[in-house]
């Protein structure tokens, strides 16, 4: 097995040497330096181009025997979505196994995978098998690690803490319901999210199923949605989602479980191609509501040591909680593969 990165410790940046922590108790800094955020303004990436596609859960065996073996452990958190499981390792899972992960994901959702060894497998093992999954999205405007762009890294911490930039104090929650990267002309599929820091109380991610929300709308509804199509961007990246694509259907169907799921998130979709600019806020402020008051269809995602969320963005919205002490650090690391370009049928 590859060494710790929590022993690969690269030259302490000024920033980390510079903290000014105003918590009662030490603190050494965050526990994997080697996954601190990277910023280079010179740092560019060349346009996405669109490739071919297959979702690797369309190879699997439905009964998982390689996922799902007699010393897993599963309980499931929700009817329509969620579900913890420990008891196997997904860096062990063979290539079979990885493609059952996806087709659970997609099933269920959200997985959440308890006493993981992942964050000590090394970089290039964990980007080895997020790739199994997809193109890795490199993310252009958020922190990434020095010398791997595929990691998306969300740290707050009293010395750093960039969710302030993207969503300022201003608002009364910081709970922003969105699906990765919908901007993408390919956005994001099956997701991984591994925790290497975490509040002792609080910083958990909601999850709901856009899968129920679909299914909760009336038939005539539904029928109003057929062929209606969004546009999604975000706020510094807006002229890159524009170059890029980002006009998606506001139903898309899964390649593999053929469900169909609302695909608007208030995060990212922007208006309806089409309409009017108050018939286009009249019908997603709905969508949205629908989306964010559907208790019944959503989930708390909690973090342990060793935990790893794997789930699917192509079915799900999801929302930070920023609900944690300010002096306490949250450091956790996103692969996100990209998957196909959403389509209605």
């Amino acid at each position: 097995m590859a060494p710790s990165v929590s022993d690969i410790v690269p030259p302490v940046t000024e920033t980390i040497a510079d903290l000014k922590l105003t918590a009662t108790t030490q603190d050494n800094g965050p526990s994997y330096p080697f996954y601190y955020p990277y910023y280079d303004p010179n740092e560019k990436f060349p346009p996405t181009q669109v490739y071919e596609h297959t979702d690797p859960g369309a190879k699997a065996d439905r009964a998982k025997p390689h996922l799902l073996t007699p010393e897993t452990n599963v309980s499931h958190l929700s009817p329509f979505l969620g579900t913890e499981i420990s008891g196997v390792q997904i860096s062990q899972l063979s290539e079979e196994g990885l493609n059952e992960l996806a087709l659970y994901a997609a099933e269920r959702k959200v997985l959440i995978f308890r006493d993981q060894d992942f964050k000590d497998i090394g970089p290039d093992r964990q980007i080895e098998i997020a790739k199994r999954f997809g193109r890795i999205q490199r993310h252009p405007t958020s922190g990434n690690v020095k010398g791997y762009p595929e990691f998306h890294v969300v740290y707050r911490g009293t010395e750093h803490d960039r969710l302030k930039e993207v969503i300022p104090d201003d608002r009364i929650t910081r709970t922003q319901w969105h699906s990765d990267v919908s901007y993408e002309k390919q956005p994001a599929g099956t997701t991984f999210f591994f925790v290497l820091d975490q509040p002792a109380v609080g910083g958990d991610t909601l999850f709901a199923s856009q899968v129920e929300a679909y299914n909760r709308l009336s038939p005539e509804f539904k029928k109003r949605l057929e062929g209606l199509r969004a546009v999604h961007s975000a706020f510094e990246q807006a002229e890159a989602s524009r170059r890029r694509g980002g006009i998606h259907p506001l139903v898309r169907r899964h390649p593999v479980t053929g469900e169909k799921a609302l695909y608007v998130n208030q995060g990212f979709t922007r208006r309806i191609v089409g309409f009017k600019a108050e018939e286009s806020e009249y019908l997603l402020k709905f969508l949205f509501d629908h989306i964010s008051k559907g208790a019944d269809f959503q989930i708390r995602a909690r973090y342990k040591p060793g935990s790893v969320v794997v789930w699917d963005n192509r079915v799900t919205v999801h929302s930070a909680t920023g609900d944690f002490n300010p002096g306490d650090r949250r450091h956790a690391v996103r692969l996100t593969p990209q998957a196909e370009v959403p389509t209605e049928t």
